[in-house]
């Protein structure tokens, strides 16, 4: 599970970081935070404190985060609409990996049996489970997740300033939700595409 959840978080925060790139901010670039290595990126509370709180809170799925990667929008020609795109970057590259996964695990999933292959199967099931569950958990529309920034992206400008004025609260909010476990209402959602996937959970 571990390998699985750090390359996944990974990747979701270098996807920011690169598409900033693309816009016009080198800022993820210049800081080093454009590689894989997970000591670049992994955050106390996101890929700690959380997924410790929702093993601890039983939840059906498990879910974190790297450290965000920083961005300086006054880079960007279009600041609205590069962060649109630089919070998209995200979600789409966890779905993006967890359709590379399903594809491999049903292309060769039969070749992969045996003692000391059935870890890659195994992995390869929670690549899709844990992408899946990322990308949705980021959509969910309350910055400073990636949805709530789509959202700042999307509606009318004075829309879109009462919604980033909640970004300072963002964390407390997703606290409570994952508290009261109101967050589970998401899991059917994740079911779904899971076993769209192949994988059941």
């Amino acid at each position: 599970m571990i390998v699985p959840i750090l390359f996944s978080v990974i990747i979701h925060e270098v996807s920011h970081g690169w598409i900033a790139l693309k816009q016009g901010d080198p800022t993820a670039k210049q800081l080093g935070r454009l590689t894989l290595n997970p000591i670049a990126h992994i955050d106390l509370i996101g890929t700690i404190l959380v997924p410790g709180l929702l093993i601890l809170t039983k939840s059906p799925f498990l879910l974190g985060w790297a450290k965000p990667v920083p961005i300086n929008p006054l880079n960007f020609k279009n600041p609205r609409k590069g962060m649109l795109w630089v919070a998209l970057a995200g979600p789409l590259s966890n779905i993006t990996l967890a359709v590379i996964s399903s594809v491999i695990l049903r292309l060769f999933g039969h070749m992969l049996y045996g003692p000391y292959l059935n870890p890659l199967v195994t992995m390869l099931g929670y690549m899709i489970i844990f992408n899946v569950g990322l990308a949705i958990f980021n959509l969910i529309p309350i910055p400073p997740l990636d949805g709530g920034r789509v959202l700042v992206g999307i509606l009318p400008q004075h829309l879109a300033n009462n919604v980033a004025r909640i970004e300072p609260y963002g964390f407390i909010i997703l606290m409570l939700l994952i508290i009261t476990g109101i967050i589970n209402y998401i899991t059917p959602i994740i079911r779904i595409i899971c076993a769209i996937l192949g994988v059941r959970i």
